[in-house]
């Protein structure tokens, strides 16, 4: 019989360090797709709002006591870390937990490393933003939860390629500074 071990989508490619900056995996939150029901847009808000959160505006997240909800496209949020359950009938929910890859990347220089893969200007991010975007060839959904770090989340599929890109950033940058 087979036997199936659990992994996480960058189990043995992180955490990785070039001078200041680091690049690690965030694991463990559950994260729910949320679309709102027709007519139900004010229901879902007062449901989010006892989470302690509400319906993110376009490129924005918002957070409050381990959870989040971050804006992905017109009608449609991820909310990460808070179970779904008091949304049932308000809004189509799609666990897509195993799904990403999360990763964060912290330090002075993350938006001068991410501006070598990504195609907005990322100086001007603030805590609360969030965008959808491309990482190289790849789609993410990129958030700034805090003053000089992201959070980028990219297709299970592709968190090697996408390990691999912004490592190679990172080296370049740090390369760059050692000059």
């Amino acid at each position: 019989m087979a036997r199936l071990i659990e992994k996480t989508p960058c189990e043995a490619l992180l955490p990785v360090t070039c001078g200041a900056l680091t690049l690690s995996e965030v694991v463990g939150d559950r994260v729910t797709s949320v679309a709102p029901f027709r007519g139900q847009t004010t229901k879902l808000a007062a449901a989010l709002k006892k989470l302690g959160l509400g319906w993110p505006g376009p490129n924005s997240a918002l957070a409050a006591e381990g959870a989040a909800i971050v804006w992905t496209g017109r009608d449609q949020a991820f909310l990460i870390g808070a179970e779904a359950e008091s949304l049932v009938g308000l809004a189509a929910l799609t666990d897509q937990s195993d799904g990403w890859a999360r990763l964060r990347l912290a330090g002075p220089g993350a938006a001068d490393v991410l501006a070598r893969l990504v195609p907005l200007d990322l100086r001007g991010f603030a805590p609360g933003q969030a965008a959808r975007s491309q990482l190289g060839h790849m789609m993410m959904v990129l958030t700034m939860p805090e003053a000089g770090v992201f959070e980028i989340m990219v297709f299970r599929s592709m968190a090697a390629t996408a390990v691999q890109e912004i490592h190679h950033a990172m080296r370049a940058m740090a390369a760059r500074a050692a000059v």
